[in-house]
């Protein structure tokens, strides 16, 4: 894959090892510039209507742990969500390679993945870059222990569903176990994703879809859902739904600001 600058919008650790940054408190609003701030790259596209909602987080909740008239360090990497399409994971992997040594190379201290498909290439990319990856299923592994949570349904792409790398991590960080949609659901909630979501469609029968979806794994033993698509939080208001609903876009957005404001943080604790 060829990168070059157009691609790139500046707008503003080890494989397997667990990025931890310190943890959020109440703290006096404090007066910062871009000097104090880690630079985070951000790899989107899959698709734009979630980058664009990274993008908004990441800015809304550095503003409300500072002083509000700031903006943060972000190097954006936009891909064409044709190339998820293909699912072709060689290219993919090899895509999300060169993209991360670029953002690596422009200056950025470590990097999000904008959706929870595309950490499938985290194992393949992480070794071979030296900063770190932040992992959406750490940031929702760590709020499922906030919450008491002991068994978690997800939902998501096939590949988030059936390819055990969120799962495996969230057990690997956690200790808590994740129930799976039934195999032969699994395709009817993907097309639903792929069909519906990507495109920006957020209708009555797509969210009573998810949620006869949500009943079954509630109903297998399920007491919380991993929103395992970054478009589903858009779908669904915290209170839609009995069960606690992890919003794994706003909580990896969360631990991003962590990064991004650690060196600040620390030194006012």
């Amino acid at each position: 894959m060829k990168l070059n600058k157009r691609n790139m919008f500046f707008l503003g650790a080890l494989a397997g090892a667990v990025v931890s940054f310190p943890s959020r408190r109440k703290f006096d609003k404090i007066r910062i510039g871009n000097d104090n701030m880690k630079t985070l790259g951000m790899i989107g596209g899959t698709s734009w209507h979630s980058t664009i909602e990274y993008y908004r987080l990441l800015n809304s909740t550095v503003n409300e742990r500072t002083d509000g008239l700031i903006s943060p360090p972000l190097l954006l990497y936009s891909i064409n969500v044709d190339l998820m399409r293909r699912a072709d994971w060689d290219e993919i992997n090899r895509a999300y390679l060169d993209i991360s040594q670029t953002l690596e190379g422009d200056g950025a201290e470590a990097i999000v993945l904008c959706a929870n498909t595309p950490h499938k290439v985290y194992s393949y990319v992480q070794p071979k870059i030296s900063i770190p990856i932040i992992h959406i299923a750490d940031a929702t592994a760590n709020e499922a222990k906030r919450l008491g949570l002991n068994s978690l349904g997800l939902l998501g792409t096939k590949p988030v569903m059936s390819g055990g790398f969120i799962p495996e991590r969230i057990l690997e960080v956690s200790g808590i176990n994740t129930i799976l949609p039934e195999a032969e659901r699994q395709e009817d909630i993907h097309n639903a994703v792929v069909s519906k979501l990507v495109k920006g469609i957020f209708d009555e029968e797509t969210r009573a879809f998810f949620k006869n979806e949500m009943d079954l794994l509630k109903d297998r033993g399920a007491d919380g859902i991993i929103l395992g698509c970054t478009e589903l939080p858009m779908l669904f208001d915290r209170e839609d739904y009995e069960l606690p609903m992890l919003d794994t876009t706003k909580l990896h957005a969360e631990m991003a600001v962590d990064f991004i404001l650690s060196e600040i943080e620390s030194s006012t604790s």
